[in-house]
């Protein structure tokens, strides 16, 4: 007696994809630095040179990981939907939170919509690692 898989299982898990959940790992890297390096600085006016490269660079690599998810044509695409749905309502949620800990401590001016936009990318690139690797194993 053996545990094989059937071939049809083979594929699906052996199959190659593109590199999307580390994009959008270092996606959230840059945000969470951008972030944290921000929040160091406030109440006073951060200095925004470094922020802004991170959120360039967080925005680059999130969306060539969107580029790159919507060439593949062999995919669980409705539980990639369910997922991702619920997940970016999840972190929508939890980076409004943050935001509104970022306003009520006064931030104000370019550094809030740094920040804001830091949580964009942060809001988007979880729920995209997620749902992708839910997405992958499923059958179409």
């Amino acid at each position: 007696m053996t545990a094989q898989a059937p071939a049809g299982e083979l594929t699906r898990i052996n199959r190659h994809l593109p590199p999307i959940v580390q994009l959008a790992a270092g996606s959230l890297a840059a945000a969470v630095i951008g972030g944290i390096y921000m929040a160091s600085y406030f109440p006073s006016r951060p200095p925004l040179g470094l922020p802004i490269t991170l959120l360039i660079v967080g925005l680059l690599l999130l969306g060539t990981a969107l580029i790159m998810l919507a060439r593949i044509g062999d995919f669980g695409w409705r539980s990639f939907r369910v997922v991702g749905f619920w997940t970016l309502v999840a972190y929508v949620v939890q980076a409004g939170m943050i935001g509104y800990a970022f306003v009520h401590n006064g931030a104000r001016g370019s550094p809030l919509v740094v920040i804001i936009f830091l949580l964009v990318v942060f809001a988007v690139s979880v729920p995209l690692m997620i749902s992708f690797t839910v997405g992958r194993y499923q059958p179409r």
